[in-house]
């Protein structure tokens, strides 16, 4: 009897020691802490791996293609845009220089026309020849000789045109402009626009008008229509 009792004494402390050798471990909250930051970082390499799909590229590249299809004509209209106002600016200036000029010397100038017959055939006219925007100022002396002030001027080439020819003007010493051969200060409400530029690769505003009110005025206006 002692000694099954002493058994059963045994197998019950056996037992106890196995189910404590059984007992899950216990995480702290640093472990705990730590799985949870590596698995966010497996996630995130994971992430970071994936690159684009084939689906994805696609609708990249037609998105891409549709914006510069808008694009590039929009850019293309106010490239135009801009060289029309450079060059009707330029005109403006040559017009401006050859008044200035014409009151400095008190001599008479000219604004060469892209025509020699509109420039006629006298020593300023002879000396424009087709130089469109150029000035020249009259000196004095036997025979008379005309003298550059400005070069003609360089911006009117394609897509860039003249509608009809500049007009040539001529300014005496008090800087009134006349047409050549006029003794009238120049109108353009009566004579029409010293010169209209335009291109033919716009459909509206793809005209400069410069326009002079009683032979001193000037203004640019803009229109929309065929050109030359």
């Amino acid at each position: 009897m002692q000694v099954s009792s002493r058994q059963r004494a045994v197998s019950l402390v056996e037992e106890q020691q196995a189910s404590v050798g059984r007992r899950p471990f216990a995480r702290t909250p640093f472990a705990v802490d730590q799985s949870r930051h590596e698995q966010m970082t497996q996630t995130m390499v994971r992430r970071h791996v994936r690159g684009f799909t084939l689906v994805e590229l696609m609708i990249t590249v037609t998105i891409a293609v549709v914006l510069i299809m808008i694009a590039v004509p929009s850019f293309k209209t106010i490239m135009l845009s801009n060289k029309l106002t450079t060059t009707s600016n330029d005109l403006v200036l040559a017009i401006n220089s050859a008044r200035m000029e014409a009151v400095k010397r008190n001599a008479s100038t000219q604004l060469c026309s892209n025509s020699a017959s509109v420039n006629t055939s006298d020593t300023l006219g002879t000396r424009c020849g087709t130089q469109t925007g150029a000035v020249y100022v009259l000196l004095g002396g036997s025979p008379a000789s005309a003298a550059t002030v400005l070069a003609g001027t360089p911006g009117i080439a394609t897509p860039i045109q003249l509608k009809g020819n500049v007009q040539a003007l001529r300014f005496n010493g008090q800087g009134l402009a006349y047409a050549v051969g006029s003794t009238t200060p120049y109108d353009s409400s009566s004579l029409g626009a010293v010169a209209d530029i335009c291109t033919s690769q716009m459909s509206t505003n793809n005209h400069r008008k410069i326009m002079m009110t009683a032979g001193s005025i000037l203004a640019t206006a803009q229109s929309s229509g065929a050109c030359p």
